[in-house]
């Protein structure tokens, strides 16, 4: 698999962007999308797309703290014909503020990594898993790239803990039970509960449930809850422990 760079996350976003506008060009902004529950096309787009343009300004302006998305005029149009063309607008938006940005530079950030490079990472992810929201809402099945849904997984792990609006993640503990993600092409990741958190590693080793997806977007998208895991081997009970408490 290709290094995955800050300009490769920032070029892969700006694709990601455009699919997801693709998607809801042309489409009725008041279809239901049962992945975010009380959430419309139109919610969905507008929240993205906020949520893209709120990153490009702290990157742009190298944030050292957070932003007030709820108060920033992100321009949604009223007519949601528009939507799409907003969308890509933003995309536009983020792609130049990270491409302009030394990856190494320091500025807020809501997970460990206090640097540019965390929000090139981040918004692809989002898009993804976003973009996925809205073809699911319109019937379509969402396929994610390999490389894409394996950095994917590991960034799942890797921003997992920061999620502090979500409190349920802190009870993401116990006394060493292992949870095993695998998939058919070969790629494994295995989660260990300890008394102060959890940890995960690539790795085959034994575990007390075993989840099994056929692709690495299949799996990527089982941790985001976005589909039901096609295979479960083991503690049923551990998994949905685990299931209802590892949201972001």
């Amino acid at each position: 698999m290709t290094e995955w760079t800050h300009l490769r996350y920032a070029e892969a976003a700006a694709a990601e962007i455009g699919r997801m506008a693709a998607t809801v060009r042309g489409r009725d902004g008041s279809t239901s999308v049962p992945t975010c529950p009380g959430w419309d096309l139109r919610a969905l787009t507008e929240h993205t797309g906020a949520v893209h343009r709120w990153a490009a300004a702290m990157v742009r302006d190298a944030a050292p703290r957070r932003y007030d998305r709820e108060a920033m005029d992100h321009g949604f149009p009223e007519d949601f014909a528009e939507a799409a063309d907003w969308l890509e607008a933003g995309g536009v938006l983020l792609t130049d503020a990270l491409k302009g940005r030394d990856p190494d530079t320091e500025m807020w950030g809501w997970a460990g990594d206090r640097h540019a490079r965390f929000w090139s990472r981040r918004q692809l992810h989002e898009t993804v898993v976003h973009r996925a929201d809205a073809e699911i809402a319109l019937g379509i099945a969402p396929r994610v790239d390999e490389d894409v849904a394996a950095d994917g997984v590991e960034e799942f792990f890797a921003v997992l803990s920061y999620a502090r609006w979500r409190p349920l993640v802190a009870e993401l503990r116990s006394d060493g039970e292992a949870i095993a993600w695998r998939t058919d092409t070969g790629l494994a990741w295995l989660v260990r509960l300890t008394h102060t958190g959890f940890t995960c590693e690539r790795s085959e080793g034994p575990a007390d449930v075993t989840v099994r997806a056929p692709t690495a977007g299949d799996l990527m998208l089982t941790l985001w809850n976005r589909r039901e895991p096609d295979a479960v081997h083991g503690d049923d009970e551990l998994l949905r422990f685990w299931r209802e408490r590892a949201k972001i």
